[in-house]
């Protein structure tokens, strides 16, 4: 049994910037689960701050972080682009700091992006990729009412070796 810790889970603000780039750039390199590898994501603090206030004033996006102490150490976005057609879909990503697996984190992150999606008056449908080999991500997807919607043969490349990658989506 895993000893118990105190977080917090919030909107993230703008002087968030420095400790979400920095759990960004420590959980990249963790597992081979995201996107974003050694290259890092670019940003500037200045940039990320910028950034994490315009998420903040929409209404079609949101940002949410788990924080120990001073430190962030998961985060949940729900992302969706301003076009008349589509702005009704968010897309779901979840990151969570490999030292902190077991502790709930990334269910109650995604507990508060749901709770904030079927609170908006904008999003309608969350949908997700997840590598197939994420079983754990997988698991916490279904449990929370997402489904397969299909796989796409080669959807990433890790280590030079082309994987799979599931499309999930929940109706909210």
């Amino acid at each position: 049994m895993r000893e118990e810790i105190e977080i917090t889970i919030r909107e993230a603000i703008p002087s968030d910037a420095e400790s979400l780039l920095n759990c960004l750039e420590k959980t990249a390199l963790q597992t081979g689960f995201m996107t974003m590898g050694e290259e890092g994501s670019g940003l500037t603090i200045e940039e990320e701050s910028h950034h994490i206030a315009e998420i903040y004033e929409s209404n079609i996006n949101c940002l949410i972080v788990a924080i120990l102490g001073d430190e962030i150490i998961g985060m949940a976005t729900v992302h969706a682009i301003d076009k008349p057609k589509i702005r009704h879909i968010g897309e779901l990503g979840i990151v969570v700091d490999k030292e902190y697996w077991g502790f709930k984190i990334g269910t109650e992150l995604l507990r508060e992006v749901l709770k904030w999606s079927d609170e908006s008056e904008v999003i309608k449908r969350v949908e997700l990729k997840v590598q197939q080999r994420n079983e754990r991500a997988i698991h916490l997807y279904k449990k929370y009412g997402f489904e397969l919607e299909g796989v796409m043969q080669r959807g990433v490349k890790d280590n030079g070796e082309f994987l799979p990658v599931c499309m999930m989506g929940k109706l909210v």
